[in-house]
């Protein structure tokens, strides 16, 4: 580098510097400065590359804080208090964890009104990737309030909007374009799961498989490397405890296959259940006629009740599967009031049943109620006592050489994988936290059919497919996606030569000569009843004997076909494409809006094109 490079990027880092304190001291940090220097210096693929690790780190920690708050409550309440305390604490802390949450949301999160994945989704369709600034910190605030104090729901989902919010804040911030800005919010969202499970491939799959449908990208590099920074420091900071890991198994034996078959109808069906209470439950509470925090109150007892009968519905429930995979039943039994009771076999199954039924109903009313979580845990949970609670059966009726850790393992993927249609991630999520890579073809089976079950019943996640059929979110449809972007408001041609219907024929001819445009719209006060084209007025503009015979509402035809100002895309398409025409009035209700041309609809789609598909 010469002398003078060296003097040109100092002098540009000293204006930089300069403006900075001009214009933005009290908001400019010294971190800030820096990287906005670098963004300027670098390439664009350097400074993404830099970007993924920033978001990474930071993302990374605010799930690991997160994990590391909620693991701590529990581990107070579980190890640290004896049965009978516990009771008091099931009974309290569920309804004082979903009032506290609701009064927060009330008093600081007015405006946050989408929760969960189907949130992120509709911010990257509907509002270019830009995510709230408050959602870097709401999400981790408000699930630790409802998981922390017991709610049955999980934190993956607020740790991935915290950093979908974190990577689309940063992006913002350096004026990054919507690919680059839609890239970084799932690397930030990729980083989440990756250190709330430390596994970084299942944040990566995560975020194609959920995030990035269709999304068409060229460049991944910057998610890989926020997901493996995310993994990083949750293996260096949490603990095995808190690590969402399983060490016990067996080794994979083909002649099982029978018993994963079997295991991943029973997840898709189980799947499917619970999907059908979710749906239940929150338009029970949708129905209610209470305010929020009344309903909090109602839902924090119904949850209470739950987790009084059934102590592993409280909080995440990621301890009691690991106790049934370690191979103590008896722990699991002990915190609740079986512990009373002689130990009977069939009595173990009953509580694992009663578990995996009322779950779903945990869940529901915990994130419905006003609770903040997602069905990321729950599903895990559930997959894992409904495969433990199989072998189980298999074992009491005789079958032999039953791989009971296994069936529990792999029934985590395969209700993961039907609860939130997506089992690539549901497939290299527990073969990262169970270094079971030698199990990956009962993961796919079990996953793969589940899955397939589900898309039978419904072709769309539940959860988000009111947004899908409203074309507020992507879906794999790539053509539909871009179509759901343009709205009809922002295409009108407002400046339309307009005239009464009760109008003479000379009056016409004024209009034409002094308009640029081949259509007029004709009006009765401001209701449209016709149109007229220039070629409809061509073979009698210049005889003129006969404008004494003619007016307006002669030569006037009614349209091929009209828009409703609320119409979508996909419905003009179509009505373009019925009527073989070039240009469509739109009206609202009865009156005259104006015109929609199908070249501003393809050049639209073309410049959309160009911005979301490079």
């Amino acid at each position: 580098m010469t002398d003078f490079t060296r003097k040109k990027k100092y002098a540009q880092f000293i204006h930089l510097l300069k403006s900075f304190k001009k214009s933005s001291i009290l908001k400019a940090k010294s971190y800030e400065i820096i990287l906005m220097w670098v963004r300027n210096n670098v390439s664009r693929s350097q400074f993404l590359l830099l970007s993924g690790i920033f978001v990474g780190l930071t993302s990374g920690l605010a799930g690991v804080f997160l994990k590391s708050l909620v693991h701590y409550i529990e581990y107070l309440i579980h190890d640290k208090v004896h049965f009978e305390e516990q009771v008091i604490y099931y009974m309290l802390f569920p309804v004082i964890g979903i009032v506290l949450t609701t009064l927060a949301s009330i008093t600081f999160f007015t405006g946050e009104k989408r929760k969960g994945v189907p949130a992120i989704l509709y911010e990257i369709a509907q509002n270019s990737s830009l995510v709230a600034s408050t959602k870097m910190y709401s999400q981790i605030v408000q699930s630790a309030l409802t998981v922390g104090f017991g709610g049955s729901a999980g934190l993956e989902s607020p740790i991935a909007v915290t950093g979908s919010a974190i990577g689309s804040n940063f992006a913002r911030t350096y004026k990054l374009d919507y690919r680059e800005r839609t890239l970084l919010l799932a690397a930030g969202a990729s980083a989440g799961i990756a250190a709330a499970f430390n596994a970084p491939m299942a944040g990566i799959m995560f975020a194609f498989e959920i995030l990035l449908t269709g999304v068409v990208f060229t460049d991944f590099i910057p998610l890989v490397v926020a997901a493996v920074c995310g993994s990083l420091l949750s293996k260096i900071i949490l603990n095995e405890a808190t690590l969402f890991q399983f060490r016990t198994r067996h080794p994979f034996d083909y002649t099982n296959i029978p018993y994963y078959i079997i295991l991943g109808i029973c997840c898709g069906l189980y799947a499917r259940y619970f999907v059908v209470i979710s749906q239940q439950v929150e338009h029970f509470f949708k129905h209610l006629k209470r305010n929020r925090f009344q309903k909090a109150v109602i839902g924090g007892l119904m949850l209470s009740v739950l987790c009084v009968l059934l102590p592993p519905l409280f909080g995440e429930g990621y301890q009691s599967v690991k106790s049934l995979a370690n191979g103590q039943v008896q722990s699991v039994v002990s915190v609740s009031f079986l512990k009373y009771f002689p130990y009977h076999s069939w009595f173990i199954l009953l509580f694992l049943g009663c578990v995996c039924i009322f779950k779903a109903f945990a869940t529901s009313i915990t994130i419905n109620s006003g609770g903040v979580g997602g069905n990321f845990a729950p599903s895990l949970v559930c997959g894992g006592t409904l495969g433990f609670f199989l072998a189980s059966v298999y074992v009491q009726l005789g079958f032999p050489n039953v791989p009971v850790n296994n069936l529990l393992i792999v029934g985590m993927a395969g209700v993961m994988s039907g609860v939130m249609y997506a089992p690539l991630t549901a497939i290299f999520l527990i073969a990262e936290a169970s270094s079971g890579y030698d199990l990956f073809i009962p993961l796919m089976i079990v996953s793969v059919i589940s899955f397939v079950i589900s898309k039978w019943f419904s072709p769309i996640s539940p959860d988000l497919k009111q947004l899908a059929e409203e074309g507020q979110i992507f879906t794999t449809e790539h053509d539909r996606n871009l179509l759901s972007l343009l709205h009809t408001p922002d295409l009108i041609e407002k400046n339309i030569q307009t005239i009464n219907v009760h109008a003479s024929f000379p009056e016409l001819l004024d209009l034409v000569r002094q308009g640029h445009r081949n259509f007029i719209a004709v009006l009765e006060n401001s209701t449209l009843v016709g149109i007229i084209t220039l070629d409809d007025i061509r073979p009698v503009m210049f005889n003129h004997e006969m404008y004494e015979e003619l007016d307006v509402e002669k030569v006037m035809k009614a349209p091929p076909a009209t828009i409703q100002l609320e119409d979508d895309m996909r419905s003009i398409i179509r009505k373009f494409d019925d009527t073989n025409t070039w240009n469509l009035p739109v009206v609202a209700g009865e009156n005259f809006v104006g015109f929609i041309s199908k070249s501003t609809v393809l050049n639209q789609y073309r410049e959309l094109l160009k911005g979301y598909s490079a």
